[in-house]
C-alpha cells in the first residue's frame, strides 16, 4: 500500500507548509506598504481624511465618472448585444466579436493614444463636425474624454457577456414568442430583458471597480485637477507636489472605496465570459424582417466603427512613425529590455504564486481531518489572491515608495518592487485561468497516481506537466502582457534608470513627441497581441482536445 494511503490525515502537512510560506510572502509584501502608510498616517484620523476638501473633491469625481462610465457602458452594451444575438449570422460575426475581446487584452495606454487620434482636436470626429459645419471642435481632454475611454473599454466586456446569457435563452421561448406575434418591445420586455437584468449587477460592479481604480487613462485625458481620480491624485502628490501625507490620506481613501465597492459586489453573482459561446445559436424570428436588420445593422456597424476605429489609428499612426529610427535607439532598446525583465520575472512570478495556492488549497481539502487551523489557512489563501483588488497598485507603489525613500535612490530597489506589484495585479488572473484546469486533473488523477507511487519530478514530468502545460502557458503569457501594459506600478519609481516601454511612451507625449509615442505604441501593441493570441490559441486546442 502506497505511504500516502497509510496516513490520509497527515496528507494536508506539506500543504499546509507551502501554503504558510506563500501568505506570509504576500501578507509581508503588502502588509509593509500598509504599515509604511499607517505610520506616516498615524496622526490622521478618518474624519480628517474625508474632511480634507482635496480628498473630497477627488472622491467626488472617482466617483462621478465611475458610475457614469458603468451606465453609459450597460446603455451601450445593450443594444449592441441585442442586435448581435438577433442577427447570428452575418458576414464578419465572429471577427466583430472577437475585435470585441481586443480592448480587454490591449494595453490602456495604446487605447488612449488611438482614441485621442480619433477624438482629440485634430481627430477624426471634429473634423468630421467642421465639415457638417459645426463651430466648435469636441475636447477629448476632461470628463467628456474619460468616459469615451472608459466606454471604449467596458462596453463590449458587457456586450460580450449579456451576449452570452441572450444566446442561452432557450429555443422554445423565441417560437412561443412568434406564434404569439410578439413584437420588438414585447420580445424585449418579456424575454431578453429579464435575461439582461439578471446579468446587469454583476456586470455593472464589475465595470464600477474598474473605472473606480482608473488610473492611465485618467493620467493621460484627465485634463488637469478638476479631472482627477484618487489613484491619480496619489501620484501626483508624491511625483509633483511631493506631499507624502495627503497621498497616505488619499490611499486610505482608496481602499476604503475599493472595500466598500467589493462588499457590494459580494451580494450580486459574477458574470462569466465563456468567450465564443458553444453550440448552436437558438434560431430566432423576431429579426428577419427588413426594418430589425435595417435597425440592427446600424447598431453593429456604430459598435464596430467605434471599437475599430481607434485600433486602426494605431496602427497607421504607428507606420507614419519613423520606426527603423526609433528601433535603433538605445533608449528604446533599453526600456524593451526593462519592460521585458519586468514582464516576464512578473508573469512567472504570479504563475508560480497562483500554482502553489492551489495546491496548497487542494492538499488541505484531502484532508478527512483536517484541523481547524488547516481551514483557516485555505480561506486566507483564496482572500490572498485577491487581495490586490482591496489594495490597488497605486496603494502599494505609494506604501513602497515611502519605505524605499529612506534607503536613497529608489530606482535601485524599484525593480524588483514593481515585478512584485505586477505579480500581484495578475494573481487573479491567473488564479482564474489555473483553477478549474488544476481542480480537473486533480480529480482525475489523483487516485491513479496515489496507488502507482508516483512522486516528486516523476510525476510533474510524466503526469502533470503534459495536461498542465497548455493552461499554465496561457496563464504566463496573458500575465506577461498584462505587466508589459501596465503604466500604474512603475509611474511613481519611473526615471532615467528604471524606464519600460509604457513610461517612455507617456514620456514621449509628455514632450510633443507624438509621433515617437506612436510608434512605439504599435511596437508595444503588437507584442502583447502576440502574447494574447499565444495564450487563447493555447486555450482552443485545449478545448479542441477535450471535445475530442
Amino acid at each position: 500500500m502506497a505511504a500516502g494511503f497509510r496516513s490520509p490525515g497527515r496528507r494536508w502537512l506539506p500543504a499546509f507548509a507551502g501554503g504558510l510560506v506563500v501568505l506570509a510572502l504576500i501578507g509581508a509584501f503588502v502588509g509593509t506598504a500598509i504599515v509604511s502608510l499607517l505610520k506616516i498616517g498615524s496622526e490622521t484620523s478618518p474624519v480628517s481624511i474625508f474632511s480634507d476638501p482635496v480628498v473630497r473633491s477627488v472622491l467626488r469625481f472617482t466617483l462621478l465618472q465611475a458610475v457614469l462610465s458603468t451606465l453609459f457602458s450597460i446603455l451601450g452594451a445593450i443594444p449592441v448585444a441585442r442586435a448581435l444575438a438577433r442577427q447570428p449570422r452575418f458576414p464578419g460575426r465572429a471577427w466583430l466579436i472577437r475585435l470585441m475581446a481586443v480592448p480587454m487584452g490591449l494595453p490602456v495606454l495604446i487605447g488612449a493614444l488611438g482614441l485621442v487620434g480619433i477624438w482629440g482636436r485634430q481627430g477624426l470626429v471634429n473634423d468630421l463636425f467642421v465639415a457638417l459645419g459645426a463651430d466648435g471642435r469636441f475636447g477629448i481632454y476632461g470628463l467628456s474624454g474619460i468616459l469615451i475611454a472608459h466606454v471604449f473599454f467596458n462596453m463590449p466586456l458587457a456586450a460580450r457577456l449579456m451576449l452570452a446569457g441572450l444566446e442561452n435563452v432557450p429555443a422554445e421561448y423565441w417560437r412561443s414568442g412568434a406564434s404569439l406575434g410578439m413584437g420588438s418591445l414585447s420580445t424585449f420586455r418579456f424575454i431578453e430583458w429579464p435575461v439582461i437584468a439578471r446579468v446587469i449587477p454583476g456586470i455593472a460592479g464589475l465595470i464600477f471597480m474598474l473605472c473606480a481604480t482608473s488610473f492611465t487613462l485618467v493620467l493621460v485625458l484627465g485634463g488637469g485637477p478638476a479631472a482627477t481620480t484618487i489613484e491619480v491624485a496619489i501620484y501626483q502628490a508624491l511625483r509633483f507636489d511631493f506631499d507624502p501625507v495627503r497621498a497616505v490620506s488619499l490611499a486610505f481613501a482608496q481602499i476604503a472605496v475599493t472595500a466598500a465597492i467589493l462588499a457590494a459586489m459580494a451580494l450580486f453573482p459574477v458574470p462569466s465570459d465563456p468567450g465564443m459561446t458553444a453550440g448552436a445559436v437558438p434560431r430566432r424570428y423576431d429579426g428577419r424582417s427588413l426594418r430589425s436588420r435595417i435597425a440592427d445593422g446600424v447598431v453593429i456597424v456604430a459598435a464596430a466603427l467605434f471599437l475599430g476605429l481607434p485600433l486602426g489609428q494605431v496602427v497607421v499612426a504607428g507606420l507614419g512613425a519613423d520606426l527603423p529610427k526609433l528601433v535603433r535607439e538605445e533608449a528604446v532598446w533599453r526600456a524593451g529590455l526593462t519592460s521585458l525583465t519586468i514582464g516576464f520575472s512578473a508573469a512567472l512570478l504570479s504563475v508560480a504564486v497562483a500554482v502553489a495556492i492551489i495546491r496548497a488549497r487542494a492538499g488541505l481539502g484531502d484532508g478527512r481531518r483536517m484541523p481547524l487551523f488547516g481551514y483557516t489557512l485555505s480561506v486566507l489563501l483564496s482572500a490572498a489572491s485577491s487581495l490586490v483588488l482591496l489594495v490597488p497598485t497605486a496603494v502599494l507603489a505609494t506604501g513602497w515608495f515611502m519605505i524605499l525613500r529612506g534607503f536613497g535612490d529608489t530606482a535601485t530597489y524599484a525593480p524588483a518592487i514593481v515585478v512584485g506589484i505586477n505579480a500581484l495585479m495578475a494573481l487573479p488572473f491567473a488564479m482564474r485561468v489555473l483553477s478549474p484546469a488544476f481542480e480537473e486533473h486533480r480529480l482525475r488523477s489523483a487516485r491513479l497516481i496515489d496507488s502507482l507511487g508516483i512522486r516528486g519530478m516523476a510525476r510533474l514530468r510524466l503526469v502533470d506537466w503534459p495536461v498542465l502545460r497548455r493552461p499554465v502557458l496561457t496563464a504566463l503569457s496573458f500575465a506577461m502582457a498584462l505587466s508589459l501594459g501596465d503604466l500604474g506600478a512603475v509611474a511613481l519609481f519611473g526615471s532615467e534608470n528604471l524606464t519600460t516601454l509604457p513610461w517612455l511612451i507617456y514620456s514621449r507625449m509628455g514632450a510633443y513627441r507624438s509621433q515617437d509615442a506612436d510608434g512605439l505604441a504599435l511596437v508595444l501593441g503588437i507584442v502583447c497581441l502576440m502574447l494574447a493570441l499565444a495564450g487563447t490559441s493555447g486555450a482552443g486546442r485545449r478545448e479542441s482536445d477535450n471535445a475530442a
